[in-house]
């Protein structure tokens, strides 16, 4: 089914006469009633009752129409987005991340790369669940991703980005809020959000903590469930320092002992592209300024 069929079927649901869709739509009725009879031919049921009046939408129809018009008009916009991309770049860089966080500062180095090639554009590809997934199956160019989460990835250029620490998540307010360093002494009496997807080194540092019987624990699916929590005033919750997104209603306050986790840069090996390389380049030698909380 193409597009001009989907606007036939949409012009007659709304006219409900043959003749007057196919002036509409600038057809002769003859083609508009062999286009409405392929529709119908290929989701195997009557979208119209045919009568001497016109046209009436069947009742299967009615609810196919509906799903029908989003589609159309998700379509329209995926093509004018298309032409205005087409008319602004000549190129795109999908780079793909678990949280918009995880690269804190891709803003900023977004700015510096437009300014060295402004008609290339950087599109953000922000997904929790399966984001090295999509990098693996080409829907994204460039990944971030903990080192080891990639050992075994064929294909790839990796860089190295940033070594990221572990710290205990409070609110501001909280009384560890003042603390320089944490330990698991620190810990006692409090409920602490564990799982989520916890690195390897941060879930062993918890499975040491919760065998403490004075620490009561949560098993948390991810990441903003846990923030919830914090923000609650109902937990607390160990995270690497990529996942900080700088919300003035939490510390970050490092854990001891200190535990780093080597984050990495992936492309594919394949994709030698210019401004692809220079936009990574760009990335390693903005994450390289010192102060950075990581």
């Amino acid at each position: 089914m193409n597009t001009k069929y989907i606007e036939s079927v949409l012009e007659l649901a709304k006219t409900k006469n043959f003749s007057r869709a196919a002036e509409n739509l600038f057809i002769s009725q003859p083609s508009l009633t062999y286009q409405i009879n392929a529709v119908e031919q290929e989701v195997g049921f009557r979208i119209f009752d045919r009568s001497g009046r016109g046209a009436e939408v069947t009742p299967a129809g009615e609810q196919f129409i509906v799903t029908l018009r989003e589609i159309h008009d998700q379509l329209s916009r995926a093509v004018e987005q298309g032409q205005n991309f087409s008319a602004q770049y000549r190129d795109n860089i999908r780079i793909g991340m678990p949280l918009r966080s995880a690269v804190y500062y891709l803003p900023e180095v977004m700015r510096l790369f437009r300014k060295e090639d402004p008609a290339v554009s950087v599109t953000p590809a922000v997904n929790y669940r399966d984001y090295l997934d999509r990098f693996m199956t080409g829907e994204t160019d460039i990944v971030f991703s903990l080192k080891d989460r990639i050992r075994h990835m064929p294909d790839i250029r990796t860089y190295d980005f940033f070594e990221t620490h572990i710290y205990l998540v409070v609110r501001h307010d909280d009384m560890l809020a003042k603390k320089k360093i944490i330990t698991k002494d620190d810990l006692k009496g409090r409920t602490l959000m564990i799982g989520g997807g916890s690195p390897g080194p941060l879930k062993k540092i918890q499975n040491v903590i919760i065998q403490d019987p004075s620490v009561n624990y949560f098993n948390s699916p991810d990441h903003d469930t846990s923030m919830t929590y914090v923000e609650a005033d109902e937990a607390v919750v160990l995270a690497p320092g990529f996942l900080n997104d700088h919300n003035p209603k939490y510390t970050w306050i490092p854990y001891e002992p200190d535990i780093s986790m080597p984050c990495v840069l992936c492309t594919h090996i394949s994709d030698t592209r210019r401004p692809l390389i220079r936009f990574a380049e760009l990335l390693l030698e903005y994450y390289r300024k010192p102060g950075l909380m990581l």
